[in-house]
């Protein structure tokens, strides 16, 4: 069984998820009770990567449940925190999260973490200061300056400050769709549509189904259009 599980991480760092997942659960089939945790982390790692949040979180579960290593523990429970945000179940993430800052864990990772389970909730202003805590101890942290931006975006606050963080996000991460999509939604509420749309669009091209940017270009390439009809109706 060594030898399969070996052959499934790597087939997961190549990004061969599906691939990985069949030998993985093969292990799991096979050793039954006694199957490793480790097996079980990869398995919940492949089911976040095909975006099957509800499969992954069970497995991740399970080790928080009966792992006795802190630090697997608590990687577990900042994916479970992420993906309890995603799915819309906040009492829990917000559980997790807790049980995490009582183990002392203030790590950037989890900090973003907290940022966007407040934005998610709707708590804005709490979410920028986690933001600003996570970019105290890394200024240069991607997912910290392009949450914080977002964030800032989306409430419509100092979009100049916004935008200078998006930015330097996507300095450091040019291929992110996230990126392009937040620089995109920023440069709309600045009023800036030509350049809104020249990122939304890469950032469709990059994640072309992902719910908000297909959202967000739905919405900018409607202003474009309006104020085309307003400029000919002008004259």
């Amino acid at each position: 069984m060594a030898d399969i599980f070996t052959e499934a991480v790597k087939l997961y760092g190549l990004r061969k998820y599906d691939e990985s997942l069949r030998r993985l659960e093969s292990i799991l089939v096979s050793d039954g009770q006694d199957v490793d945790l480790d097996v079980i982390y990869y398995i919940g790692l492949c089911y976040v990567r095909i975006s099957k949040p509800d499969e992954a979180m069970q497995f991740f579960e399970q080790i928080v449940t009966v792992c006795k290593d802190e630090k697997r523990c608590n990687q577990c429970r900042l994916i479970l925190a992420v993906l309890y945000v995603q799915t819309g179940r906040f009492t829990l993430a917000d559980y997790e999260l807790r049980k995490l800052l009582q183990n002392g864990c203030q790590t950037v990772p989890v900090l973003t973490v907290l940022g966007y389970a407040a934005w998610a909730q709707k708590r804005t202003n709490e979410a920028v200061d986690w933001y600003a805590k996570a970019l105290e101890i890394e200024p240069d942290n991607a997912t910290a300056l392009n949450g914080y931006g977002y964030v800032l975006a989306c409430d419509s606050k100092d979009l100049t400050r916004a935008l200078s963080l998006c930015r330097k996000a996507l300095e450091i991460s040019p291929e992110s769709a996230a990126y392009l999509d937040s620089i995109a939604w920023v440069y709309y509420k600045l009023g800036l549509l030509k350049e809104a749309k020249s990122y939304i669009k890469k950032a469709k091209a990059r994640n072309p189904k992902h719910d908000e940017i297909l959202n967000h270009y739905r919405i900018i390439y409607e202003q474009m259009a309006d104020n085309s009809r307003s400029s000919i109706q002008g004259r």
